[in-house]
């Protein structure tokens, strides 16, 4: 089903929705946009949530997807000989419950996939969506009321799990060992993969940041994420980026930092005066329009730009 919502979602709609609306099998099929999607689990592997998935088209023109039970990877390749070794799996946000496919997946993907790197979108699982045009489920709502609540007083205490976040966890620990599994066969160097989360994907990206070494990324992005602790010494070394007006995360882009370098582990911050929760690679007239810019710039300081040594 596809519907153009007619008005945008109130403040307390969620916390990467309303972002949103501003922000094992192999086997390959090729889609319309040129990619190719790659199941994440065996078919019936994983428990359904008993309803099909669905896509809204907003005002915005932007993708949501809801209700998401089957979770793949979109892969955008760079053009024949112009691989760099690298790849980044994105995690688009959604607070668990949707997933901004477009504005916080595929066109990204196809920037990275433009300056060499291998792109990857994960569709994770969801929640369950409320059978109405708002998709909001009420444990969503208190989520949203926590969150709203300790933006308002500052106090920077780590945010609990979100419902649905386990498993969106378990979808991008798969992720990273199918693209690991398969570096080779797509020209893509083993320790130079990363892992590029937005909203509630950046909360998965620190997850595995700082989860089993096994599945950890090489190099993480967290954009307009929150704070995730205890961080070790060896964590990801990681882009961390947000904006001081943002309404559900003000504060965590220096508390995630402050985390990191308190361990020892790398991370450089860029926090912009203006751009809100979920300024993706829309214009906005503001210095959080060069974010990707300043990811890239980062990538290349680490060598991650440079064509891998054959």
């Amino acid at each position: 089903m596809v519907e153009t919502f007619k008005k945008p979602l109130g403040k307390a709609a969620g916390l990467m929705m309303a972002a949103a609306l501003l922000g094992a099998t192999t086997a390959m099929a090729q889609t319309t946009t040129g990619g190719e999607i790659i199941p994440l689990y065996a078919k019936g592997a994983v428990a359904s949530l008993g309803v099909p998935e669905s896509r809204d088209t907003l005002e915005t023109g932007e993708t949501m997807i809801f209700n998401v039970s089957e979770p793949t990877l979109e892969v955008f390749r760079p053009e024949a000989g112009s691989t760099n070794g690298t790849a980044v799996i994105i995690a688009p946000g959604g607070g668990f419950v949707g997933l901004a496919y477009e504005a916080g997946g595929t066109a990204i993907a196809r920037q990275l996939a433009q300056r060499g790197v291998t792109a990857f979108v994960l569709k994770y699982r969801t929640i369950k969506s409320a059978d109405d045009a708002m998709h909001m489920p009420e444990i969503h709502m208190k989520e949203m009321d926590a969150i709203m609540a300790r933006a308002r007083n500052g106090v920077p205490e780590q945010v609990p799990p979100f419902a649905g976040e386990e498993h969106a966890v378990e979808d991008g620990v798969r992720a990273m060992s199918i693209v690991r599994q398969h570096s080779a066969g797509w020209g893509i160097d083993a320790k130079r993969i990363g892992f590029l989360g937005f909203s509630s994907g950046a909360f998965l990206a620190a997850n595995l940041a700082i989860g089993d070494k096994v599945s950890r990324p090489d190099f993480v992005g967290l954009i307009y994420g929150g704070l995730r602790t205890p961080v070790p010494p060896d964590a990801s070394p990681a882009f961390i980026a947000g904006a001081a007006d943002d309404e559900f995360t003000p504060n965590d882009p220096v508390q995630l930092y402050t985390a990191w370098r308190k361990a020892g582990a790398a991370a450089e911050l860029h926090i912009y005066e203006r751009g809100g929760h979920g300024f993706d690679l829309k214009p906005k007239g503001a210095t959080s329009d060069h974010w990707f810019d300043e990811l890239i710039w980062w990538m290349h300081s680490r060598g991650l730009m440079a064509r891998a040594k054959r």
